[in-house]
This record gives structure tokens, sequence and C-alpha cells, in this order.
């Protein structure tokens, strides 16, 4: 009787912390990566995850396209160390990019921007490595860091004020994935879920009047959570403005 009930306590303790050490992702996984061509070698600011201009620049632009870690969206705004493996021409740290866009390549999981792609080559090296067009890699999840900019809730310019609201999450940091993002229904006092349209845009159409409030669904490595941002958006909010909440993820 002892041993089973040690083995089922045993059992669970597993089951509650498998999930949490399998999306901690702290070890390297290996893949390939390639890039793709930019006349400025920074981002796009057309990327499925809808970022714009942030997307062409954010993480001075060490940015990328991925395919299965795209993850309907959710993956969008995950950072990676991304290191390629070959000792003579890359090296030992690579590079930390940032996820803004969907993209398949030849059995890769990153197709990187040119100036990602090129600081994973030691010093005058880049040529060389761009020579070779795709390579073999090795990556991990790692937490984004911004310097002290909060999650920030930007109005798509596609918004059309008051009768079409559509929202972009930005510097989303930490080891975390937004997973939904509700608004607060003043007249009905509840919460009403917006559409994810693509990647992290959420939309809704005939929003609320007022001020708006919202919350997101979060999970990263402190589990599963809502995190509220009252009054975020102001009563007169304008197409194409950000917002800033007073949420610092971690």
């Amino acid at each position: 009787m002892g041993f089973s009930l040690k083995f089922q306590f045993c059992l669970l303790s597993v089951m509650v912390l498998l999930p949490a050490l399998c999306y901690s992702q702290d070890y390297l996984v290996k893949s390939r990566a390639t890039y793709y061509g930019s006349p400025d070698c920074l981002g796009t600011p057309s990327g499925a995850c809808g970022f714009g201009e942030y997307g062409r620049t954010v993480n001075d632009a060490n940015v990328a396209g991925v395919s299965k870690l795209f993850k309907n969206g959710t993956g969008c705004g995950a950072c990676y160390q991304v290191r390629c493996t070959n000792p003579q021409i890359c090296t030992d740290n690579g590079v930390n990019i940032v996820v803004t866009d969907y993209g398949e390549g030849d059995n890769t999981d990153f197709i990187l921007s040119p100036r990602a792609y090129s600081r994973m080559a030691r010093t005058d090296s880049a040529a060389h490595l761009f020579s070779y067009g795709v390579v073999d890699v090795e990556y991990q999840r790692i937490p984004c860091q911004y310097g002290g900019y909060k999650l920030q809730v930007k109005v798509n310019e596609h918004s059309k004020y008051p009768n079409y609201l559509a929202i972009v999450l930005l510097y989303q940091a930490g080891k975390n994935e937004i997973l939904s993002v509700d608004i607060w229904q003043e007249d009905c006092k509840e919460w009403i879920a917006m559409r994810r349209a693509y990647g992290v845009v959420f939309d809704m159409a005939n929003p609320p009047y007022g001020a708006i409030s919202l919350r997101f669904q979060v999970r990263g490595s402190a589990g599963l959570r809502w995190v509220q941002a009252p009054n975020v958006i102001p009563s007169e909010w304008n197409a194409g403005v950000a917002y800033e909440t007073d949420i610092q993820l971690y």
C-alpha cells in the first residue's frame, strides 16, 4: 500500500512538472537555418506576425521567420539563441533573434534576416557563411529582454474608429506566449474574446465605447495566467498609435 501511494505521488509529480519542463526548452535543438533577401539587411515590415515597422527594426533587426515554431501566431515575439555548428566560421554564442514572420525553407526552422545571419559568423567570416546559403544550427528558447519596455498595445493601422478595432502586441518580454485577448464589455459586465486575425493581431467589430480594458491569457515559466490592462486604450483611440500597459512580463 505504501509503495502504491509513493508511486502515485511520484507519477503525479512528474505529470505536474512535465509541461513546465517541456515548455522551458532549456536545451539545444539541432536544425538548419538560412536567410532572406533584404535591401537594407533588416527585417520586413510585412511579416506574418503583423508587427509592421516594429518587425523590421526590433532587436536591432536580428529577427527571423519560422515555420513549426510559428504555432498559428502564438510563437510570434518569441526569442531564440541560434548558432551555427561550423566552429571554423561561426561563434560559440551565435545570435539572439525575435520571431517576426512565418517562413519555410530547405528543412530549416529559421529564415534569418541578413543582419542576424551574418552575426552568427566569426570576424571576417560573414561572406564565407553567406556562401553556404543554408547551415546546420543549434537553437534554444531564451527570455526576451527589452530594456525596461513594458508590454504595449498598438492600434493596427487598418482600424477604423469607432467601428473596427485591431490591436498588435509589442515588447512581449520573458519566455511567454500570449494565447488570447479579451475585451471588457461594461454594459454586459463580462469579458468578450477578441479574434486572433493573424499572428499577434487581434480584432473586434463594434468594440465598446469609452476607454478600453483588456486582459491577456499568458503562458510561460510561471504557468498559465491572466493579466489585466485596465483602460489601456483611451476612449478616442487612433490607428497607428501604441499605448503602454503597466504589465511587465518576465
